[in-house]
């Protein structure tokens, strides 16, 4: 049989994990997860980390494998991925890899460009800039500093303060634009290469979401978020379930308005996450059964 990694991808709360831990089962191998935030040994239940009990179902790579004090983007996944496929195929014949981050997916199926190593201090004081002053100010700064990145950049990227957060710490650190260094060549890889979409009616996957918050905030979230606060400047933080806290730790805000704010922010973020799947033509759609 062809080595073959089987790629389940979808926006969140899907029930991709679920999928995936049946499809490995099937095939007798390991999973490879392909989640930006699920990698940070920190982080656990605000980014919906798989369970100990579905950890133990399937051998799980790239889960809890880094600390958030660590660079972790899509050249780090891209090395990490590609060596643990190379392990996991000469051992079982293929590889499942899970995730809804479209772009550390694009990169082990595509490659990534390479970009010259930028000082940490140039990340940090973005992150703490950010932190203070918010995504208005990233983006003025984008815009300002890489207008040929902003020009090109969709809705979607130019609310992305990962995203817009990189493109700033390129041109402050290299003094040319990030489009400078992406020439989408893309590799080829030895192994072959499977998609699969999961994918449920909206106002399903929404109430998915919804409850999904509700169940985050009864197993603890509130008490990880606040033992996490004094890391909230790192690049690792900035994402939804952990930042719409902010205003109530200080005292500016109900812990209902936060609940809502991280569904309706992740509800927003499984919408870019489909925007940016469908696009894909080599990936297979199936509708979710449960």
């Amino acid at each position: 049989m062809t080595p073959t990694v089987y790629i389940v991808v979808g926006p969140t709360a899907v029930g991709k994990t679920k999928y995936a831990i049946t499809l490995a089962q099937k095939l007798k191998t390991e999973i490879i997860s392909a989640d930006a935030r699920q990698c940070y040994q920190e982080l656990n239940i605000g980014v919906a980390r798989p369970s100990n009990e579905e950890l133990t179902q399937v051998k799980h790579h790239f889960i809890a494998s880094h600390s958030i004090q660590e660079t972790v983007n899509a050249g780090v996944f891209e090395q990490y991925a590609l060596e643990k496929t190379d392990l996991l195929l000469a051992k079982f014949g293929s590889v499942v890899m899970v995730g809804g981050t479209g772009l550390y997916i694009k990169a082990f199926t595509e490659g990534m460009d390479q970009i010259p190593a930028i000082d940490p201090a140039v990340r940090n004081q973005i992150q703490e800039d950010l932190t203070i002053k918010g995504i208005d100010w990233l983006q003025e700064q984008v815009q300002k500093l890489d207008p040929a990145y902003w020009a090109i950049a969709d809705q979607g990227e130019q609310q992305n303060t990962q995203r817009l957060s990189r493109a700033l710490e390129v041109v402050i650190g290299t003094g040319q634009s990030i489009l400078r260094f992406q020439n989408h060549t893309k590799k080829s890889r030895s192994f072959k290469i499977q998609k699969i979409g999961i994918e449920m009616p909206r106002e399903q996957l929404y109430d998915r979401i919804n409850q999904r918050v509700h169940q985050m905030v009864d197993m603890g979230l509130e008490a990880e978020v606040s033992g996490l606060r004094p890391q909230f400047h790192l690049n690792a933080l900035q994402t939804v379930g952990y930042q719409e806290w902010m205003p109530y730790l200080e005292g500016n805000q109900s812990r209902e308005a936060v609940i809502q704010a991280i569904q309706q922010n992740t509800r927003h973020y499984a919408k870019r996450q489909m925007t940016w799947f469908k696009k894909d033509a080599e990936i297979k759609w199936e509708q979710a059964s449960y």
